[in-house]
This record gives C-alpha cells, structure tokens and sequence, in this order.
C-alpha cells in the first residue's frame, strides 16, 4: 500500500528519531491530521509499533528503519521513501540524544556520541533531503534544536554544544534555500516530558508532556515563522538571559538550576 490515498498536496512527511518522545508524538499527532508520515530511527519493532499504534487515525504512519549516523544508510533511504511512497515534502530532522556530562567523571565517549547523532547525524539528514526537495523545488525542512543551544547550562557542555550548532546549520541554510523554494524552519522546544529528561535532577520549570510538545509543533509546521519555539513564557526569558552580561548570567543560572 501507497501513501497516496492518504497524502496531501505537501507531501510525504518523514520524521528521524521517530521511535520515542518528540518524533513519535509528532508522527501521530501528524497522521492525526491526515498526513502520511514516514517514522524512521534505529530499531524498526519500535516503529512497527508505533505504525500499528496510527491505524485508526486519518493518516497513515510507515515505518522506515535507519540510522542517522550512517551517512549512506540516509543517502539509500530519501530515493527509496520517494519510489515507495511518493514526494516527500516534509521533513524533520529530530532524531538526538541527550547526555549529562561532568567534569568529575570525564566521558569523551558521551561528547562523541553526542555530535555524531545529534550534529552530524542531522546534516546526513538535511543534504539527501534538500537533495530531493531542490529537483521540485519545494519542501519544508525543520531542524530540531533545543533552548540548550541559546546558551551554556549545567552538564550541557555536549548536548547544548551541538544543539548551538544546529540553531546555525538552519540560520545558515535559511539564506540559502528560500531562493530555491525550500522553507526551513528551528524548532526549540524547552522542556519536554520524555526519557532524555528524566535523566535530569535539576528544576525543570515549565516542561510540558511529548504530545503538548507535538502538537505545537505541527502547528507551528502549517505557518511559516521560521522558529517554533515554546513554551515562550519560558523561551523567550531564556532567550533574554544570553543576552545578559555573564556577571549575571552565571550567578542567575546556577540558583535557578540548583536542585
């Protein structure tokens, strides 16, 4: 079975670390909204699931195993999604991982870990993406980063690391798609419910569950702001806080993130 009968004149929609929190919330709050959705991430019994999980929706999820940080497996995977299920018109570049890092028990495995999923694992998402949007010209490309990316936190020296790199990878590529016709949107989320934040043992202000979390997303998807950003009572205090003189930066975030 195609997606045709399911699909809308936007396309295909494929979303990346589909198999737990943000990216599976999205796939189905997607195909809630009639889209075809095409789930991807490691472990396709997950994905299956979830597949199984979207059947009695408007949509239609399908699920596509792979690994982000395999550049030619994310090469392999565009050409085939579009000979199976049609043009892809949407993609979100989600999948990520998230781990505390301290000085105290150095891990350079935790920061290589990090920047090959979350850095380079999205460019081998982004580059056979735009190729197959630039031969339409046409598509939408969201990048998800995180308010850990604004500005340094507590045992985010590798997550927020590479989710600053990622807020530029799209600020980047904004300027050089829209000619071409391919709208790229940030999305940065504060805090949201999944197994990555659990890990956290600091106040977490604000956090909201995975299907708020989807849902503002897919909103903010059908618009064309170029960040999607929420809750923005909270993001927009921390997008102030970088603007603020480290003398109080430091000090203002050590007591505010003190379990």
């Amino acid at each position: 079975m195609t997606m045709a009968a399911h699909d809308r004149p936007e396309g295909v929609a494929l979303i990346t670390g589909a198999s737990s929190g943000i990216g599976r919330a999205l796939a189905l709050e997607l195909a809630g909204r009639g889209r075809a959705v095409v789930a991807t991430a490691r472990r396709l019994d997950l994905l299956q699931s979830l597949s199984a999980e979207a059947e009695a929706l408007p949509g239609v999820i399908r699920a596509a195993a792979a690994d982000v940080t395999d550049a030619a497996a994310m090469r392999a995977l565009f050409p085939a999604v579009e000979a199976a299920h049609g043009p892809i018109g949407l993609v979100v570049a989600n999948a990520g991982i998230y781990l505390p890092v301290s000085v105290d028990r150095p891990d350079p495995d935790a920061y290589a870990r990090t920047i090959a999923v979350n850095l380079q694992g999205t460019v081998n998402t982004v580059l056979p993406a735009i190729e197959a949007m630039r031969a339409r010209g046409a598509g939408r490309l969201a990048i998800v980063s995180s308010v850990a990316g604004y500005a340094g936190l507590p045992t985010s020296a590798a997550y927020g690391a590479t989710k600053a790199a990622l807020i530029n990878l799209a600020e980047s590529l904004k300027f050089d798609l829209d000619p071409i016709g391919i709208r790229v949107q940030l999305v940065s989320p504060g805090f949201v419910e999944t197994e990555a934040t659990d890990r956290n043992a600091f106040p977490m202000p604000f956090i909201v569950p995975a299907a708020t979390a989807a849902r503002r997303i897919a909103d903010g998807l059908e618009r064309d702001a170029f960040e999607i950003t929420f809750p923005r009572r909270f993001t927009w205090w921390l997008k102030f806080g970088r603007m603020l003189p480290y003398g109080v930066y430091f000090p203002l975030v050590r007591r505010l993130t003190r379990g």
